[in-house]
């Protein structure tokens, strides 16, 4: 009948109308969202500081003019210790905590019978200023088979 065909009719473009408007809703969104993804904006924020550099130099004067890269403890004998004065000068922006270590034994069994040391172990030095430290280096009484040796001393500031 007439009226079944036209109402079939009806329904199919009501469908096809649904199917536009979602079909343009999806296109508004999609354009929507591209649109904002679109407005951005950037700020430059200014920043400025200071480098924080933690680190100390070792002299032989006490004008820190004469960097010291090595010490000759001379010929030691069993219980004997000895010293030798080194200035050291903060290079740091901070103040640093001061503290030494030592490594790289030559022979390796010298680290048991040589005890290296110094005045300034946890020593406080401020910003650019200067410390007389007087390291030392004690023989053992009970050395033996060591008559040359060698080793690395390092002098840290530490934040």
């Amino acid at each position: 009948d007439l009226r079944d065909i036209f109402k079939a009719n009806i329904m199919a473009m009501q469908k096809s109308v649904t199917l536009a408007f979602l079909a343009v809703g999806a296109t508004t969104v999609i354009f929507i969202a591209l649109v904002s993804a679109s407005l951005v904006t950037n700020r430059t924020i200014i920043s400025t500081g200071t480098i924080k550099t933690v680190g100390v130099g070792v002299y032989w004067d006490s004008a820190c003019t004469n960097a010291t890269s090595s010490i000759d403890w001379g010929t030691l004998a069993p219980s004997q210790t000895a010293i030798s004065t080194v200035y050291v000068k903060s290079n740091s922006t901070i103040p640093v905590t001061l503290s030494l270590s030592s490594g790289n034994w030559v022979p390796t069994s010298a680290s048991s019978c040589l005890t290296p040391g110094w005045n300034c172990t946890g020593y406080v030095l401020g910003k650019g200023l200067v410390v007389a430290a007087a390291l030392t280096l004690t023989v053992s009484a009970n050395i033996t088979g060591v008559t040359s040796f060698s080793f690395d001393m390092a002098i840290t500031g530490s934040e």
